[in-house]
Formats: C-alpha cells, structure tokens, sequence
C-alpha cells in the first residue's frame, strides 16, 4: 500500500534532518514511540520536530489522522526502521562532505529506505561534474530502481537499475570501489527480467547487495525484505532517477 504524499514526505523530511540535526533526531526517536505505544508522549513535553501535523488526540494517546488510519502500520513500521538504522550515528555537519553523504546513504540503503537515499544523494548529484556525477546519478538510479521494483512499478525498475548499473561499473567514488556492487546489482536486474510479470512478487529480496562503503569491500546481502521498503513512488521530473 502506497502511503499518501503528505506523511509520506513528512517522515522522508524528519529522516534526512536526523541525519544532521539534533532535534530532528529527537523527533524520530518519539514518532517511533509513538507508532508502537500511541500514549509514549503522556506526560512528556513533545519535541520540537515531533510531527504534530500528521497526528491527532485519540483517547489517552496519539494517533496518525483519520483519513490516513490504513496506513498507520505502514507509517509505523518504517519510522521504527529508519530509527534503527540512523538512531545510533553521530550527528552529520549540516553540509556534509560526500563521504559521509555516502556513508548515510549506506545506513539508508541498507534499511531498504531507497527513496530517502535518492532524496539524500540528488543534492550531491546536482553539483557534481565528470565522473563524479555520473557516478552518483547511477547510484542514485539503482536506488530508485529498487524503490519501482517495490511498488511493482516494473518497467521503471527494469529501466532504472539497468541505466545505474551502466553508470557505476568499473567507476571509484571517494575511493569506494562500485564495482562488486554494480555486478550484484545486475544480477538482481537479471532476476526480474528473467522473473516477467511475476517479479514484484517473486523477487528474493535477500540477494539486494548492501551499499558500498569504504570499509565494505564485498556486496553482502541486504537485511532488508520488500515488504519493508518504502510502497511510494519517487517523486517524477528533472531527477537524477
């Protein structure tokens, strides 16, 4: 189920600032609470970036509003997963050099928050030249490539990871090698092609390779399952995807 565009870039936004703001890391932790326990906040005063906007009073506790009940487990589960993987890393700069842009990405990634990377990365793309861009916008596309595959949206997946493939074999980026991840990558590709109209179903989301770090020299399987992806579609336009 694809969660509606509103709570949707509303969570996306509080991800990306805790990846650099302290208060916006507050605000994670306590929607995260709230998502599992909705009176985790009685009592206490609520954090600044604490998304009030989606939430209405309901009973003793909080609730995501009405017209977005069906999707509160969705919402829940993917706050509670985006606490998990950046909850425990220190605070970014603001503007934070590429390697630790990619280093987050990794985190992001890794916890199949593929829109978030995508969001996290196009900045970079945007200003970068040469090989360096071309590099980040075949990451970016394999990301993204990811996120299709999610939605069952399998056209742009296919087109997606196959163009990022293109872009990062053989390629360096902050003296990360692409290329393990790249051959992992298009064997995922391989798979959906060979799984047809069946894919979005059937895919092994166990094969997706973890991001390429520094100290991740090998594509390791992800731990994340597509169930646990983002169900929404990238935003479309003058993207990098």
């Amino acid at each position: 189920m694809t969660l509606p565009l509103p709570p949707r870039n509303r969570l996306a936004d509080l991800i990306l600032d805790s990846l650099h703001d302290a208060d916006a890391r507050k605000g994670l932790e306590a929607l995260a609470a709230v998502c599992v326990e909705p009176r985790a906040l009685t009592g206490r005063e609520c954090p600044a970036a604490f998304p009030v906007d989606l939430f209405e009073r309901r009973g003793e506790g909080l609730a995501l509003k009405s017209g977005w009940t069906e999707h509160a487990a969705e919402f829940g589960e993917r706050a509670a997963r985006a606490w998990r993987a950046i909850g425990a890393r220190p605070l970014d700069p603001a503007d934070a050099p590429l390697a630790a842009a990619l280093a987050a990405a990794a985190a992001l990634f890794d916890a199949g928050l593929y829109f978030e990377v995508h969001e996290a990365l196009e900045p970079y793309w945007m200003r970068a030249v040469g090989d360096e861009r071309e590099a980040l916008q075949g990451l970016i596309q394999v990301a993204v490539g990811f996120q299709h595959l999610v939605n069952g949206n399998l056209s742009g997946a296919r087109a997606l990871l196959h163009d990022g493939c293109a872009k990062i074999l053989g390629r360096r980026l902050e003296a990360i090698e692409l290329e393990p991840f790249a051959r992992a990558a298009q064997g995922c590709l391989d798979s959906v092609l060979a799984l047809g109209d069946d894919a979005a179903a059937r895919f092994d989301w166990t094969t997706v390779p973890r991001f390429p770090r520094i100290d991740r020299p090998s594509p390791q399987p992800s731990p994340q399952r597509g169930e646990e992806a983002r169900n929404s579609s990238p935003p479309e336009g003058e993207r990098a995807g």
